[in-house]
């Protein structure tokens, strides 16, 4: 009961309610643009965590492994202000190699504030390059593969 919310999966898509607060704001009371993509990290962690891959694991397998951000592409349509109540929504769109696709928006009472294309890249963790995604973790996100918002 006094955990952290990890949000809930709808239709393969991944909510995240998320409270914006002083710390999130510049000095216009707007949410800093850095500050989205803690929120979208987030929101892909804890997504993972309900699909039963957690962060934690993955650094104790024989052979490490992480994702780092490979690409990104963010538009900003709207500002997010102090005390606002948004939800992340989060879809993976492929697993395949070594490279996850997502989708990501930040949503104010359904309205869109800003979105994010992701590519992620597993990596092993003790260093080196990109890994080939292992089968347990394509399996566990093929349930949840959305397809992209045209």
């Amino acid at each position: 009961m006094d955990h952290p919310t990890s949000g809930r999966i709808e239709d393969r898509a991944h909510l995240f309610p998320v409270r914006i607060y002083y710390e999130d704001t510049d000095f216009s009371g707007a949410v800093y643009h850095a500050n989205y993509l803690k929120f979208f990290e987030r929101s892909r962690s804890e997504f993972l965590r309900l699909a039963g891959i957690g962060h934690k694991a993955l650094l104790e397998r024989p052979e490490p492994l992480a994702f780092a951000v490979t690409k990104l592409n963010i538009e900003y349509r709207a500002s997010a202000k102090i005390d606002d109540s948004l939800i992340v929504r989060t879809r993976f769109l492929s697993a395949r190699g070594a490279r996850m696709g997502l989708d990501q928006a930040l949503l104010r009472d359904g309205t869109l504030i800003c979105r994010a294309a992701v590519e992620i890249v597993c990596i092993g963790a003790g260093g080196g390059g990109a890994r080939r995604l292992p089968k347990e973790i394509v399996d566990a996100l093929a349930p949840y593969l959305s397809a992209p918002d045209i």
